[in-house]
């Protein structure tokens, strides 16, 4: 049998070589007997150093080990230092282990590990430090007392020397003392729970914590489940809790007593007049009103990188409305809706099923263009709801203006603006439905959709279906 005594301080490299000496010797896990800080030796167990290997082992570890023995070697239980190279030994042989959670040698060092982490998170929450030193002192100087469940001062030691690093200050716990003066870290023996006095700023903490408290929002469970009881002895703010669950009721009853009453109806329905109108903005009467006011649109940031608005064309005693997406590039820069390559397709299938272009009312959801830029070139990016929902203010003025028999929903983006949901767009194709003011709405693909399928064939059939949803929707205002 060999004993590895492990120091207090810097436990973690100490294990770590002599781990890393067991291993290369060939020494077993059973073979081996860890003692941490000053334990009494053992007459029966071989405190002799080991003998160098004839041919020392090439050692290796899988990524993650060392991260969870930084964790487990600071737990209480006594077998850990066993555990974490018994594991190590095994994972020569089967680096895979590290990550079967099934394995039970894993699973329980896993497990510890977490309760460590758990433990450090407490101690960085729940130390409260009180000012000890001179009121003319060059530095001020304050303590804390901590009772962890673990020995995780050393490792955690480093996150206050971060946080209070122009402050002098000392955490005693039972078992680890850190002080740290002068930016220097320094380790002592654990120390009794010394006699440290309330101060000012306690004094102020434990009026903050009054304050924010909620009476309407107790849930004892959820704050028991952050803020263990355990812990409620050390925390100067932990004896205001009782009187405050007690009376939060009454509290609570008094908060809803001195709300503000709601408005009386009449002031909504004058605020929802006022907001209406707002939305109406001023009438538009004549073609250039309308162009004139689309000009001057900021209803969505879409207009700062576009040439111009497009507004729809038409005769505004059309029978048939038809709505696209957005503008593309070309009518971006003439102006116009549907000219580019989606615009001219659409023009001949509307020839092919007999419809004049110049009888129909031609628009789109948005009125600008969006787009990604790359190199010369402007690729059309879909708007979004936010954008669609803003525009639809402009669709509904064509609309009131053209008053269709029917519209004909052009995709996705046009079903959303007329019907509020752009879901199953193949499956309702075909279908009629009613806008918000009851007028019908003939649901259809876009154009561009038969410009991006690949195959010809299939091309040419959803032309064709493309071509009779358009003859369906002219048969129905015939």
């Amino acid at each position: 049998m060999h004993r590895v005594d492990l120091p207090t301080v810097g436990t973690f490299e100490a294990w770590r070589d002599a781990a890393r000496g067991l291993l290369s010797a060939g020494v077993p896990p059973e073979q081996v007997v860890w003692q941490h800080g000053e334990g009494a030796g053992d007459l029966f167990v071989d405190t002799s150093p080991l003998p160098e290997a004839e041919s020392p082992r090439q050692i290796t570890v899988p990524e993650g080990f060392l991260t969870l023995t930084r964790l487990v070697l600071w737990h209480r239980d006594p077998e850990r230092f066993a555990r974490a190279y018994a594991l190590l030994c095994a994972l020569q042989d089967n680096p895979r282990l590290i990550h079967d959670r099934g394995d039970p040698r894993f699973a329980k060092l896993n497990a510890m590990a977490k309760e460590v982490g758990r433990d450090k998170h407490k101690m960085t929450a729940f130390v409260r430090f009180r000012e000890i030193g001179e009121p003319d002192a060059p530095r001020r100087r304050f303590a804390a007392w901590f009772e962890p469940s673990h020995f995780i001062t050393e490792p955690t030691a480093p996150f206050f020397a971060k946080r209070f690093g122009d402050m002098d200050w000392t955490i005693f716990t039972p078992n680890l003392t850190a002080h740290f003066e002068d930016a220097n870290l320094r380790f002592a023996p654990g120390a009794p729970k010394p006699p440290l006095a309330e101060d000012d700023t306690e004094t102020l903490w434990r009026t903050y914590f009054r304050s924010i408290f909620n009476p309407a929002r107790v849930k004892l469970k959820a704050m028991q489940a952050e803020m263990p009881k355990k812990y409620w002895k050390n925390l100067p703010e932990a004896d205001l809790i009782p009187e405050m669950v007690a009376t939060a009721r009454a509290r609570a009853a008094g908060m809803a007593e001195a709300a503000p009453t709601l408005a009386p109806a009449r002031a909504g329905r004058i605020l929802h007049r006022l907001h209406n109108k707002r939305e109406e903005g001023p009438p538009i009467g004549s073609e250039a009103e309308f162009r004139a006011a689309l000009q001057g649109c900021r209803r969505c940031p879409l207009w700062e990188y576009a040439t111009q608005p497009v507004p729809g064309e038409g005769p505004l005693d059309a029978k048939l409305m038809f709505v696209g997406e957005q503008p593309g590039d070309q009518e971006d820069l003439t102006g116009r809706p549907f000219v580019g390559p989606a615009g001219r397709l659409f023009d001949e299938v509307l020839g092919e099923a007999g419809i004049d272009r110049a009888e129909a009312y031609v628009t789109n959801a948005v009125k600008h263009f969006k787009f990604k830029p790359r190199g010369k070139r402007r690729l059309h990016e879909p708007p979004n709801s936010h954008e669609i929902q803003h525009c639809r203010w402009w669709l509904d003025i064509e609309r009131r203006r053209v008053q269709p028999g029917l519209i004909v929903a052009l995709g996705a983006t046009a079903l959303e603006s007329l019907t509020g949901n752009r879901k199953g767009l193949l499956k309702r194709r075909g279908s009629v439905e009613a806008a918000d003011d009851g007028t019908p709405v003939f649901i259809t693909v876009h154009p561009s959709f038969l410009l991006r399928l690949p195959d010809r064939a299939q091309q040419a059939d959803e032309r064709a279906r493309f071509r009779d949803d358009l003859r369906a929707a002219a048969a129905m205002v015939a």
